[in-house]
């Protein structure tokens, strides 16, 4: 996105459903996942779950571009360390997730972390809020509906196609909102924000019905440690101190959940 900064963010978001839909289509034809389409159509509770949690994911996208493109990367950076905490949150809350003594010193150290954010902050981060808030309810949306990533990612591009195409095709007026006088180079970037964002999210899916939502959350630190090693070696960008504080409360928060996580399966191998 930051190499379209001149495209706005709500017809960039167009192009990510729309394209995401397609790949959806060529990716479900090549592997053959046509039959959970059939069983899920058995199900239609979770046909109409699914337009809720594409509503989520949907707005937090287009929450995502707009930060990008208006130059809120700062607060969408502290909406992706809020997320895991949300996740943890919520999982203790509908799914009655527990966790062991050095889960919770874990926990506690990732949001002493945040805390030095939002201090930084000095007023509350709506932008980061809002993503962090989103991103979690769609976890937890697709972990209770159980479908698998494919087809769920499928149905949820499916129903924010219609608003998509009408918006694109019918309503945006913009210096690039026609496909046809737009260069290639534009068009092809356009086609892969819907490609590059739909893997991740397929994983991120697939994860959520697979692992503890808590657990999820705490592997989810992975994305802004690496968006923080790209900002510093690609982007020439120089982070202050009190966001090297906040990374150093998070990646010691990690080496002790991922340790105990360790610690924890060899004695269950051990029977212990």
């Amino acid at each position: 996105f930051k190499l379209i900064p001149y495209v706005p963010a709500d017809e960039i978001l167009t192009h990510r459903v729309i394209w995401s839909f397609f790949f959806m289509i060529a990716l479900m034809s090549i592997s053959r996942q046509w039959s959970g389409v059939k069983t899920l159509l058995k199900t239609p509770k979770k046909v109409f779950l699914l337009a809720l949690s594409a509503v989520l994911i949907g707005g937090n996208w287009l929450l995502f571009i707009w930060a990008v493109n208006n130059h809120h990367m700062l607060e969408a950076s502290l909406g992706y360390f809020i997320n895991p905490l949300v996740n943890i949150l919520l999982g203790m809350i509908f799914l009655g997730e527990r966790f062991r003594r050095m889960q919770w010193v874990a926990v506690i150290l990732a949001f002493c972390g945040v805390l030095v954010q939002l201090w930084t902050f000095g007023s509350l981060p709506v932008i980061a809020l809002g993503l962090a808030f989103s991103f979690a309810f769609y976890g937890l949306v697709r972990k209770k509906i159980a479908v698998e990533a494919q087809t769920g990612m499928l149905f949820e591009t499916l129903w924010l196609l219609p608003v998509a195409a009408i918006y694109l095709f019918g309503i945006a007026d913009s210096a690039t909102s026609h496909m046809g006088s737009n260069p290639w180079s534009l068009n092809l970037m356009l086609m892969a924000a819907g490609v590059v964002t739909t893997i991740p999210l397929l994983c991120f899916t697939g994860a959520a019905t697979r692992l503890r939502l808590s657990t999820l959350g705490f592997f989810q630190y992975i994305g802004p440690t690496l968006m923080f090693l790209l900002a510093v070696v690609f982007y020439g960008e120089v982070p202050g101190a009190d966001k090297m504080v906040t990374f150093a409360f998070i990646w010691v928060a990690l080496a002790i959940f991922v340790a105990d996580a360790i610690y924890t399966q060899r004695r269950v191998r051990k029977g212990l």
